[in-house]
């Protein structure tokens, strides 16, 4: 059972989330789910990810970040001046909103003192960032998570502050999504401190998941090892996943998960069952 939910941030910017199972907010940890880079929480797998969760005994928290370009019609980009004025520490502090108003009883009063992070893509570094700092985050798990935020070449920084954008095509939505310079002053600003996610792997010593598509195309594999690398062998897991890419075989709109995703999600309910004591 899904229920819906309407936050409003410190700053006044409306999030819509979904909650799956809460019937099971008090009897383990919260997961909460960050979508990533024109992603959305009704996005292919997601809700089918907190019918999984849900059937086993969690509450699983998804949203729309502020500013991710979905508005009242929640399969279509219509926000795009919003999309625009996205940066990465604004979803960072969303995330941890989202968390602080979970233990403050925004969902239900009967909750648990921990919180489990589950990140796609970019989503995923956004966790690591939240992870870091938050020590309500018992563990998490990245899915085809970045290694860095700054992924744009000199040439094209300097275009993007000549022009005042830089656009970017949906593929799916054949939309031309136009990003603005707050972004890149966001990138190297912060990407030194707080975006950077080699410090923030080295400072995580709380149990974290590594699973990564061998044939991901948007984000290769190779980001993946960077972050095991950088993340203490102790409390860190990379798992690869063979013959699949950046969202496991899985479309929008859904059309039924896939064995490779199948093993993503019983990897991490493995993961999160370990540590959920």
């Amino acid at each position: 059972m899904k229920n819906d939910f309407v936050f409003y941030t410190r700053k006044n910017d409306k999030i819509d989330l979904s909650v799956y199972g809460l019937e099971n907010i008090g009897k383990n940890p919260a997961i909460i789910f960050a979508h990533g880079f024109k992603g959305f929480k009704d996005w292919g797998f997601i809700p089918y990810v907190g019918e999984y969760f849900a059937s086993e005994g969690y509450c699983v928290i998804t949203f729309n970040f502020s500013h991710n370009g979905i508005g009242s019609n929640q399969e279509q980009f219509t926000e795009m001046e919003k999309f625009a004025q996205n940066t990465f520490t604004l979803e960072a502090s969303e995330l941890n909103q989202i968390i602080e108003a979970y233990h403050f009883g925004f969902f239900s009063a009967n909750t648990h003192k921990d919180v489990f992070l589950i990140g796609h893509s970019r989503g995923g570094g956004i966790s690591l960032v939240v992870t870091r700092k938050n020590p309500t985050v018992k563990a998490t798990a990245v899915w085809g998570c970045l290694a860095r935020f700054d992924r744009y070449s000199k040439r094209q920084k300097e275009e993007w502050r000549k022009k005042g954008s830089f656009d970017v095509l949906n593929a799916r939505t054949k939309q031309v999504m136009r990003l603005g310079v707050g972004l890149l002053d966001d990138i190297e600003k912060n990407k030194t401190g707080i975006l950077s996610l080699r410090k923030a792997m080295r400072r995580i010593k709380r149990p974290l998941l590594i699973l990564h598509g061998e044939q991901d195309l948007s984000v290769k594999v190779d980001e993946a090892e960077c972050l095991y690398e950088w993340g203490h062998p102790e409390t860190t897991t990379i798992m690869r996943i063979p013959h699949t890419g950046h969202t496991f075989g899985v479309v929008h709109p859904f059309a039924g998960s896939t064995p490779e995703f199948d093993m993503v999600l019983h990897s991490t309910l493995q993961f999160f069952k370990l540590h959920n004591q």
